[in-house]
């Protein structure tokens, strides 16, 4: 299996005061023409901000935006009347459909809040603007790769609308996981935090991987190390 690896210090960077970012592909003032998403994953933006800052009120139309927290709190507005605190191990999910305007806010006064948004490109436009919000135990997600977001709304994770699958998994020592990918569907890997081994290769926080092949991923050799894996439909770019 061909692993296509970017190294953290290969993304954009954004660094406006208050708030620094790594932007793993395409976003805002970053433009690379090799990095304008892949699949139906459209940004992922590694975010710190400020205490007592944030985004102000802003639109989204017809897109799946969720974010993963890692450190601190994230407060949420937005026009459907949701009002929300986002802390670790929380996902927050928003889909903009017809439209909708929110702000995030970092709420404390001394702490930053460091968290991960991602938007994926929806397979459908136009629908009712919905949030979920669900947490994901540090338990749930040892050793394994857990399920936090899918198509199915039978099961016990947040809802996105497009045939997309995402996983979260925390490696430390000796825990390890597998994930096969079908013939029929690509994989992106994101390292949020800390190192492991993907397939034998020593991945560190920010890297991240383009799989295009079906074939096994193994996860080990973690050091305080927190995974997302998302499985995709085998298209290059986002549509």
């Amino acid at each position: 299996m061909q692993l296509d690896i970017r190294k953290a210090n290969q993304r954009g960077r954004g660094d406006h005061g208050w708030l620094k970012s790594w932007h793993t592909f395409s976003f805002a003032n970053y433009h690379d023409a090799a990095h304008m998403g892949f699949s139906d994953l459209l940004v992922i933006n590694d975010d710190q901000v400020a205490p007592g800052m944030g985004f102000g009120t802003h639109g989204h139309r017809d897109m799946e935006i969720f974010s993963y927290v890692l450190e601190g709190e994230l407060a949420h507005k937005d026009s459907m009347g949701t009002g929300a605190v986002i802390k670790p191990d929380d996902v927050q999910m928003m889909s903009a459909g017809s439209g909708v305007q929110h702000s995030e806010f970092n709420p404390s006064k001394e702490n930053g809040v460091h968290f991960l948004q991602i938007w994926i490109v929806p397979n459908r436009g136009g629908v009712t603007p919905r949030y979920q919000q669900k947490h994901f135990t540090r338990e749930q997600k040892a050793g394994t790769l857990t399920p936090i977001i899918t198509d199915d709304i039978s099961a016990d994770t947040l809802n996105v609308y497009q045939s997309a699958k995402v996983f979260a998994g925390c490696f430390d020592g000796v825990e390890s996981a597998r994930y096969t990918l079908p013939a029929n569907r690509f994989a992106y890997v994101h390292v949020a935090r800390g190192s492991v081994s993907l397939n034998g290769v020593a991945l560190a926080a920010g890297d991240g991987v383009r799989v295009c092949e079906a074939g096994e991923l193994v996860f080990n050799d973690g050091n305080a190390a927190e995974v997302l894996l998302f499985d995709l439909r085998p298209v290059e770019s986002p549509r």
